[in-house]
């Protein structure tokens, strides 16, 4: 031993030095639990069973989710049954617990899943292991377990909810009991929300009586302990980092050659430098913007065809408002203390109230008829409860009212009080019930092979203005706004003089973001070539669904620099526009024409050419049904959708299905389950939002 101390000694000065740091570090340590990382468990322990008892939680809510939608809702859903019901309820992402003794669950306890579908009907990254468990259960070994079922996806796609069902099939197979009815939410039919609404309201009921609850008024009981600060803004006070390693008093990790060691995910993202931006369109009245992302010092790989999430914050103009309408003070600065150990914090803290709106909450976001429900209690009026009541009981009015306006929360708040503020409504309730911002998706519009450390997106900025208000106050998207203010500065055009919507602090939090840098991460794919390359490639993407095709195309070319005798399938790409103003990377398609020859063709369809008939890509593909038809009943060409899920897709789908029943002399329903059973082989993909 060190020193000649015998073991006994060398341990006890290690436990006092480790007290030592531990009396002198508090600030970091509490740096470090006010991650975004789940708060540990007295126990460490990763049994969810374990857990739920050392907590004193009698009911239990798990969520796998991709995005963050399923994770929003199973929140809503347990802050309600506790709300209503006092119940202890313990709301636990399905990736962080281990869930082999799930059937030795107390018998009062029921488990509310929700799950989110990813894809072709598959399961949210985070959340594979979860379907790992309950495919490797047999017959009776969760004969014990009770659970509700609430699931997330899209109708557009062709297997709709296919991980909650296949949940359903295992839970069932394994012999757990289903209470309730079994939620669908149509992301693709805009219903998410009242299909949430509907099926809470029928479950609550079944669980009543299952556990013999007793429904009193809805009463917010906060699931931290908020604290206000005296001190000033220090280098322990967040101010918008998108995660603690950010802070000034931590130090970011790097492997020996240089670069940010991840992972990156959805909890943890890399600041990447923005090096080229560039306006896309030239019509003057609408706007769609490239940007490159450098991820050259990071250890992020991506590969073609896979996303990037961009972190936003949100705009001047919406904080000032929201801030306006809770008359809240932007600059006092706060933290939260979890109530119990099962609960995580949703962001860094402390912060500030400035820095929680910029940063940190989806304040732009759709607001809920759920949402307004819970707002009663806090309204400063009793006919303000009363006009509140009325909206989150009726539907078609909430809609009428609310959602056909775009309102976000401070707006409609604003517009029912006819500007009266909102002071009333406590600020830990906002903190709890405000979803958290969350990263948008765009579909990578480079080649990993071409540009191994770049990433390129192409993105529509939305903006237009809101009929159904007197002042048609602009309808803003959030990331697309951001990224034209990044490329107005970046490429030295006066702001001041451009005609902007909404304006964007750029700089970050203490300067992070300083010299044009968003917080990102990649998200992996399906959306593959063929590895094939005598595959035959049918690509169809109007507007900005081109962008992974550029991807796609561009990894050909260089293919074919790297390998000049390779022989590649035919390539067709459908492409639509309105008209050549808005005709996306128009003078690139040509040099790629050139550099692969006849295995390349772009067909264009525009929509609202003066004087002509309005061409969508469907209409080209019935006018080219032949090649097609032999290109994928012959050849065995991969077909590839991207854009828009509920028009476009829909109507490239059923031209699909037309050329196949016409050439094949057979039912429009055998031509779509041909379609249908191309999917899982990766033939037919699609990449549509």
């Amino acid at each position: 031993m060190p020193l000649g101390l015998d073991k006994l000694d060398f341990a006890v000065l290690c436990s006092l030095a480790l007290a030592v740091l531990a009396y002198f570090s508090k600030s970091k340590i509490q740096e470090l639990l006010s991650s975004d990382d789940a708060i540990k468990v007295n126990s460490d322990s990763r049994d969810v069973v374990q857990v739920l008892r050392e907590n004193n939680k009698n009911y239990l809510v798990l969520y796998g989710s991709q995005t963050g939608t399923a994770e929003d809702y199973a929140k809503k859903f347990g802050k309600e049954m506790a709300a209503k019901f006092s119940l202890n309820v313990m709301c636990a992402d399905v990736e962080n617990y281990d869930l082999e003794n799930l059937n030795d669950l107390p018998s009062n306890v029921i488990v509310s899943l929700f799950i989110s579908t990813y894809g072709e009907g598959d399961f949210p990254d985070g959340a594979i292991p979860f379907e790992d468990f309950l495919t490797a259960r047999e017959s009776g070994d969760l004969s014990n377990v009770k659970y509700t079922l609430f699931g997330l996806g899209n109708s557009t796609y062709e297997f709709f909810n296919g991980a909650a069902k296949r949940v359903e099939k295992y839970m069932n197979e394994a012999g757990a009991t289903r209470v309730g009815p079994f939620g669908e939410a149509d992301d693709g039919a805009g219903t998410t929300d009242e299909d949430f609404l509907t099926w809470k309201d029928s479950v609550m009921e079944e669980l009543k009586d299952q556990l013999g609850l007793d429904e009193h008024e809805q009463v917010f009981e906060p699931s931290f302990e908020y604290k206000q600060i005296s001190q000033g803004v220090s280098n322990e006070i967040s101010l918008g980092e998108p995660t603690a390693q950010y802070m000034p008093n931590n130090k970011i990790e790097f492997s020996p050659e240089g670069k940010q060691v991840g992972p990156f995910d959805a909890t943890h993202p890399y600041v990447a430098p923005i090096t080229a931006t560039r306006e896309l369109f030239s019509s003057g009245d609408r706007n769609c913007i490239h940007a490159e992302f450098d991820l050259s010092g990071s250890n992020i790989k991506y590969t073609t065809g896979d996303h990037l999430a961009i972190w936003p914050s949100n705009p001047d103009e919406k904080i000032a408002k929201f801030l306006e309408c809770f008359d809240l003070d932007a600059d006092t600065v706060f933290s939260l203390v979890p109530r119990d150990s099962t609960v995580k914090l949703p962001f860094p803290v402390p912060t500030t109230i400035g820095a929680a709106v910029r940063h940190y909450l989806e304040i732009t976001g759709p607001v809920s008829r759920q949402f307004i429900a819970s707002l009663v209690q806090f309204a400063p009026k009793e006919d303000l409860k009363v006009e509140l009541t009325e909206l989150s009981r009726d539907r078609d009015f909430f809609a009428k009212e609310v959602t056909v306006k775009y309102l976000d929360l401070a707006d409609a708040l604003l517009h029912i009080s006819h500007g009266a503020k909102w002071g009333s409504v406590p600020w830990n309730f906002l903190v709890e019930s405000v979803p958290r911002l969350q990263p948008r998706y765009y579909s990578i519009s480079s080649s990993s092979l071409t540009e191994k450390q770049v990433v390129h997106v192409t993105a529509v900025v939305e903006n237009f203005p809101n009929p159904s208000l007197d002042d048609h106050q602009p309808v803003t998207g959030v990331t697309t706004n951001l990224l034209r203010n990044l490329q107005l500065a970046q490429n030295k055009e006066d702001i001041q003089k451009t005609t902007l919507p909404v304006h964007f602090s750029l700089e970050g939090p203490r300067g992070l973001f300083k010299g044009y840098k968003l917080p990102v991460h990649v998200r992996r794919s399906t959306f593959r070539l063929p590895s094939n390359t005598n595959t035959p490639v049918i690509m169809i993407g109007p507007g900005t669904g081109v962008a992974p095709f550029r991807g796609f195309v561009r990894e050909r070319v260089k293919l074919l620099e790297k390998q000049p005798n390779t022989t590649l399938g035919k390539h067709l790409l459908f492409y639509g526009s309105r008209n050549t103003s808005d005709f996306l990377y128009q003078e690139e398609w040509p040099d790629y024409s050139k550099k692969l020859g006849d295995s390349f063709e772009m067909i264009v369809a525009h929509s609202r050419l003066e004087n002509k008939s309005k061409v969508y890509v469907q209409d080209k593909l019935i006018e080219r049904k032949d090649e097609i038809y032999d290109l994928v009943k012959n050849k065995g060409a991969f077909i590839y959708v991207c854009g828009d899920a509920k028009g476009m897709a829909q109507s490239v789908h059923a031209a699909f299905v037309k050329i196949l029943s016409e050439g094949s002399e057979i039912s429009t329903d055998d031509a779509t389950a041909i379609l249908k059973a191309m999917k899982p082989g990766g033939r037919y993909q699609e990449d549509v939002w």
